[in-house]
């Protein structure tokens, strides 16, 4: 047995902070609250991003290999450990090809990629964001098979009142595949609709769909009403004004996940890189594409849990939007804390949350 204590003051546990080392055996985390503690440093489980177009200069469409490595180190680098590769609309081809390079990832190199989240092409044609929308198609069972069947497919977001939507909605949720409503124009019925059909997130909540209102409270009404239903949310400072997250998190605080949206903007300085297709520009924190609206982000895991504690969330919420949330979201009861028996994926902090080691399967893959 291989066996390793992380020197750190004390854990985050279950939503609880809890004073003590972490150690780890085999890959596992052993025992917490480890007597004598070490250092002033904080354990963290390590962080889930289930929505990321790309990273370090890397947009997923279009990464080799090569590209999946080097995302993968800035994404350790921004605390993640585990990570949905998210394409943008793009022709069904291109998407088949996208998913193959997928599939043939090396299991143990950087950051577990779960699969792939498919954003697009299943969208409304009003509500496409920077997906490019000659390439935006609704919902048929068929175009749905070839992706299905050319790689590791684990979430689909699609725009539940386009014609074809509703029907395909349990038929993913039966393949385990997480169906998020986003891009959409659909009423708050057409959204209990789709959440009775099996669809259990919205993508990017307020952000590309029928805004809220009074008298139709569309999607978002309906998400934050509906307790089992998961809302992401991108707290960068650009996609959401301090008071609408503050007003995400007293309506659904526990069922909030914490995304990027990230592009290959994030980890870099500022300048021009792609969303698919789609040629965008990162300028002080905001990525904007041609015509000035936002298209993803450069923000990092890490950044967001900072931020989100900034506008007066507990730190433990906030590293649970980050973990546990996502884990439960996508089924995995192995991730997203750091109870004994569950991977030793950690991620080791200071006190102002800035990353000083990332930990994946019990091997430190990025040290600061």
């Amino acid at each position: 047995m291989t066996s390793q204590r992380l020197g750190v003051a004390a854990a985050v546990v279950g939503g609880e902070t809890v004073a003590g080392d972490v150690a780890i055996a085999d890959g596992r985390i052993s025992a917490i609250g480890c007597a004598p503690a070490g250092g002033t440093d904080l354990a963290i489980p390590g962080l889930i991003d289930l929505h990321v177009h790309g990273c370090g200069g890397v947009d997923f469409v279009h990464a080799d290999r090569a590209g999946y490595r080097a995302a993968g180190r800035r994404l350790l680098a921004g605390g993640v450990t585990t990570y949905q590769p998210t394409f943008v609309s793009a022709p069904l081809h291109d998407l088949e090809l996208a998913l193959a390079e997928l599939a043939g990832l090396p299991a143990d190199d950087g950051p577990l990629a779960l699969g792939a989240h498919l954003e697009g092409p299943f969208l409304a044609p009003g509500h496409m964001g920077a997906h490019n929308p000659r390439f935006r198609m609704d919902p048929d069972g068929e175009s749905l098979g070839r992706l299905l069947a050319a790689g590791p497919v684990t979430e689909v977001t699609l725009a539940p009142e386009r014609r074809g939507a509703l029907a395909l909605i349990p038929v993913l949720a039966d393949r385990g595949v997480v169906v998020s409503i986003g891009h959409t124009d659909a009423t708050a019925a057409q959204a209990r609709a789709a959440f009775s059909a099996g669809a259990r997130s919205v993508t990017h909540l307020f952000n590309a769909m029928r805004p809220l209102h009074h008298r139709d409270p569309g999607v978002i009404g309906a998400a934050l009403c509906s307790d089992d239903v998961v809302v992401e949310v991108i707290v960068d400072g650009h996609h959401l004004d301090a008071d609408v997250v503050r007003l995400i998190w007293r309506a659904a605080g526990g069922r909030v996940a914490l995304v990027t949206d990230g592009t290959a903007a994030a980890g870099m300085t500022d300048g021009t890189y792609s969303i698919g297709d789609i040629v965008v520009a990162s300028i002080g924190g905001a990525v904007r594409d041609a015509a000035g609206a936002l298209a993803g982000s450069a923000l990092t895991m890490i950044a967001a849990v900072r931020n989100t504690t900034a506008l007066g969330v507990p730190l433990e919420a906030a590293i649970g939007a980050a973990t546990r949330v996502p884990a439960r979201l996508s089924g995995r009861d192995d991730i997203g804390d750091l109870a004994p028996g569950m991977i030793a994926d950690v991620v080791v902090v200071d006190d102002g949350l800035t990353v000083r080691r990332t930990v994946v399967g019990g091997r430190t893959r990025y040290t600061a």
